[in-house]
């Protein structure tokens, strides 16, 4: 079962597909898709959209996860990052992926096993459970961290449409 992790951003959206086999994991890649700043809106959304409809199509993964939307206290980074959320699930919308939604202190507690973790601390524990993995950067980082989580929790809260065999 490969599982693609999602770390939506409007700078920056990190990747990462791993493999579970039972309770055994494997790091498959990761990476992170930057936009311009200086770009249009729209054309930053369609960058998003384009890198992780190139990343399914790469990888092929059986199923998808992100971390669910949070409230930031700027309205505006709220709305910017419901966009860039929108444009990467449009793409696994588009290749029929279901997409599971985990909130960040449920991932962190899958991964590291307390829910108030913090950054270095799942990022310690990805060394552990992906032995060798070269990790792109920090939101890459966190897009495995989902992929993790998921492959522990299995289909619970998992929406969108199924891909047809």
């Amino acid at each position: 079962m490969l599982i693609l992790g999602l770390d939506p951003s409007l700078s920056r959206t990190g990747w990462g597909v791993v493999r579970a086999e039972g309770s055994r994991l494997s790091h498959i890649a990761n990476g992170e898709i930057p936009t311009d700043p200086k770009a249009a809106l729209p054309l930053r959304l369609l960058a998003l959209q384009q890198g992780i409809a190139q990343v399914i199509a790469l990888h092929r993964p059986d199923r998808a996860a992100a971390e669910e939307i949070f409230l930031n206290k700027n309205p505006q980074s709220t709305i910017k990052l419901a966009q860039a959320r929108g444009a990467v699930l449009a793409a696994c919308g588009a290749a029929g992926l279901a997409v599971a939604e985990h909130s960040a202190r449920l991932v962190k507690k899958a991964v590291v096993g307390t829910g108030g973790a913090e950054k270095r601390q799942v990022q310690a524990m990805l060394k552990v459970l992906l032995p060798g993995a070269e990790i792109a950067g920090s939101d890459a980082a966190d897009a495995l961290a989902v992929a993790i989580a998921d492959a522990h929790l299995g289909h619970a809260s998992r929406t969108g449409i199924r891909r047809q065999a």
